[in-house]
């Protein structure tokens, strides 16, 4: 039998930080961008597109897709064993790959994960076998959120202004808000570790850039404070920002 090729070079160029996520974007031989993640015990490497293991299903390059084809098909169709297990496979995948583009800054692209990691909860959700299985992975949809928001916001502040990227954490926040309202665990929103991270990156926007309140806020403000001819006022600014 031949040697077993073994990782000991490679590896021992690439030190392991427990305190930090390593990563790094890398171009193969063939000349595709792979990203390499270094773990305790060895590596990873992910594709950039499609499935992070670079797998397909007949026709399609994500589970997703394969059962966006399958609910087509047969609306009422519920997830088996074998089903929930590639599920969770590619619940993870994209997991690790969404962390590995925010450490990389590549805000656009975690924002397209975390996207794909949500309509597959929804899909997922509504195929679920059972009531438990979906009520397991659904728990996680605030921690998706949350990475979501803070990608979309540093893109907004990468790509145009602090007070876009506050407000993309805003509505960030009011879709976190939704999902605890919609498991009647609203009075523990205030609560919740990830919002008052959400919240800390928000006032941290605005010390570090002078921001005020934006007009998305001061608008909120006026209807709750009914001063319509402001509210009305507001509303065309941010109609004639958005036309540009």
């Amino acid at each position: 039998m031949k040697r077993a090729i073994h990782f000991d070079e490679l590896l021992s160029k690439w030190e392991f930080d427990p305190g930090n996520l390593n990563v790094r974007l890398v171009k193969g031989k063939d000349g595709r961008d792979v990203i390499q993640m270094r773990i305790d015990m060895g590596m990873l490497q992910l594709e950039t597109t499609g499935r992070p293991d670079g797998a397909v299903y007949e026709e399609s390059e994500t589970y997703l897709e394969h059962l966006q084809h399958i609910r087509l098909e047969d609306p009422e169709h519920k997830l088996n064993e074998n089903e929930c297990n590639e599920v969770d496979r590619e619940f993870m995948q994209f997991y690790h790959r969404r962390i590995c583009w925010l450490r990389l800054q590549y805000y656009h692209r975690a924002v397209m994960d975390a996207d794909h990691t949500l309509r597959l909860m929804d899909l997922s959700s509504e195929m679920s076998p059972d009531e438990e299985w979906g009520a397991a992975h659904e728990q996680y949809r605030p921690f998706v959120l949350f990475h979501r928001t803070q990608a979309h916001a540093l893109g907004e502040l990468e790509d145009h202004t602090a007070e876009e990227a506050i407000q993309a954490i805003n509505q960030g926040l009011d879709v976190i808000y939704q999902f605890f309202v919609k498991h009647e665990a609203e009075d523990h929103y205030e609560d919740d570790e990830l919002v008052i991270r959400l919240i800390e990156m928000r006032e941290s926007l605005r010390n570090e850039y002078s921001v005020g309140k934006t007009l998305k806020e001061q608008l909120a403000a006026a209807v709750e404070q009914e001063q319509y001819e402001l509210a009305a006022k507001l509303r065309d600014e941010l109609t004639r920002r958005e036309a540009n």
